[in-house]
């Protein structure tokens, strides 16, 4: 081996890295704005310069970071650095817009680079004719790898699996696996555990790689295997192929089709990646913000939020009628007026703590049907609790200021009610919208808003209409 194959690649030093990012790993202002001048002054050498040292996740961060409309400039001027690992670390919507800029062999050459799962992200929202074509020009194995991929529905396993993988007889002992390892062509290079098979392709256990480097070679692989295995069938959603690595603390996890026949494998990278999607995701639907991605086109995010904006105005009337029914005991005690807000304000606030708390649990699958009324009953009792400790206060607070404790224990009484109820939507809406097969994260807090809203106004004016503080 020469000397030069032996040499490894310069690390930058300390300050040169400290000149491009900054404590927390994150691109310099000053940097970008170096980067961007060398590009608009046609300097392409300068800005590859620059660029070139960056890892390929900081590349993707910087096409992230400039505005939409110097994306285009940045990427012919280092377009050589432009690898399939920088789009593969990239935001879908970045992703997107430089990949429609480019002839369907250059995405071929890319998607050619990249693990299956990888390609298939890149090529999946393709428009179909510039999909065909850029099938046409992959080699025929790539090419076959991802259409099957793209047979399977969006976000499941057979979208997220690797087809490269290790997968021997069970009949064989450990040097043989060995010497396959070393001798075979082809094979994949990444990988944590050797999967078992019978003749028909069945998996029948997995081997990690320790065990193998560890163990004599006339051990057989069906005596040091690990027969039980946790197996992923390929239409599994990736949601729940997550919660199957957390709760099995998995590496990685075999992929089988209908017939029970290995196809491929799903690694815990790729499913640290899903989990935070996932849970960005359930946040941005609880409160309505579609996909809530700084890259998205303006256009799509208004057609994501304004609809549930619209829901939330038709919800609204519902409380405005309420009000409207008290409107004479209103006017004749404008305290009610004011502390109107305050009825409204925090049982929303707490029927949104508990919605979090069931939506989160329903996603986790914490919260099952054999649970769901001991979890009721659970956000029911803190509900109680939470709403007297605020009666106590705002009913003291409010006799106090307005010298006048009947109206202060109307609203005490007002509030228990409405955090109560507050407590009960909160877990009960999104247990409903899961029981209907639709997720609970996405119109949760429009229903629960509305209830609170409303029986909230209804137990305060009704209170102080019955108790004939008005009306």
């Amino acid at each position: 081996m020469s000397d030069s194959e032996l040499e490894t690649p310069a690390t930058p030093a300390p300050d040169e890295a400290e000149d491009r990012l900054d404590e927390d790993d994150r691109l310099r202002p000053d940097f970008v704005r170096r980067v961007l001048e060398r590009v608009q002054a046609g300097d392409a050498d300068g800005a590859r310069e620059l660029v070139d040292p960056l890892h390929p996740a900081d590349i993707a961060d910087l096409f992230e970071i400039v505005d939409r409309d110097e994306r285009q400039a940045l990427a012919a001027a280092i377009a050589d650095l432009l690898d399939a690992e920088v789009f593969s670390e990239m935001n879908d919507w970045v992703r997107e817009e430089l990949i429609d800029a480019l002839e369907p062999h250059e995405i071929a050459d890319i998607a050619g680079q990249l693990e299956t799962d990888d390609a298939v992200a890149i090529i999946e929202d393709m428009e179909e004719d510039d999909q065909r074509a850029v099938l046409r020009a992959l080699d025929p194995d790539d090419r076959a790898a991802i259409e099957e991929a793209l047979t399977f529905p969006e976000e499941s396993a057979g979208r997220l699996m690797q087809r490269d993988l290790i997968a021997v007889p069970e009949h064989w002992n450990v040097g043989q696996v060995i010497d396959y390892l070393r001798s075979g062509e082809g094979l994949a290079t990444d990988f944590w555990e050797v999967f078992v098979v019978d003749p028909q392709h069945h998996p029948v256990g997995t081997v990690q790689l320790s065990w193998i480097l560890r163990t004599a070679r006339h051990i057989a692989m069906a005596d040091l295997m690990q027969r039980e295995q946790t197996l992923i069938p390929v239409d599994m959603d990736q949601e729940e192929v997550a919660l199957r690595f957390q709760k099995y603390a998995l590496i990685s996890a075999a992929v089988v089709d209908q017939a029970g026949r290995l196809v491929g494998m799903i690694t815990v990278d790729d499913v640290v990646h899903i989990i935070q999607e996932e849970a960005g995701e359930d946040v941005l639907l609880l409160s309505g913000a579609g996909e809530g991605d700084i890259n998205e086109p303006i256009r799509d995010s208004y057609r994501a939020r304004v609809r549930w904006l619209i829901a939330n105005l038709g919800t609204a009337l519902v409380a405005s009628f309420i009000i409207a029914l008290f409107g004479a005991a209103i006017e004749e005690m404008v305290a009610l007026a004011v502390l109107m807000p305050i009825v409204a304000s925090i049982g929303g606030n707490a029927g949104t703590q508990t919605m979090a708390v069931a939506v989160r649990a329903l996603a986790m699958n914490q919260l099952t049907r054999s649970n769901t009324w001991r979890t009721i009953g659970r956000e029911i009792r803190l509900a109680l609790l939470n709403g007297a400790t605020i009666a106590v206060l705002i009913g003291f607070g409010a006799g106090l200021v307005f010298s006048n404790p009947a109206l202060g224990a109307v609203i005490a009484a007002a509030m228990l009610i409405n955090i109560a109820i507050a407590g009960l939507a909160g877990v009960a809406v999104p247990v409903l919208l899961e029981r209907l097969k639709q997720d609970p994260a996405v119109a949760s807090s429009v229903f629960v808003t509305m209830i609170t809203d409303s029986m909230g106004f209804l137990a305060f004016l009704g209170l102080a209409v019955a108790s004939g503080l008005a009306g």
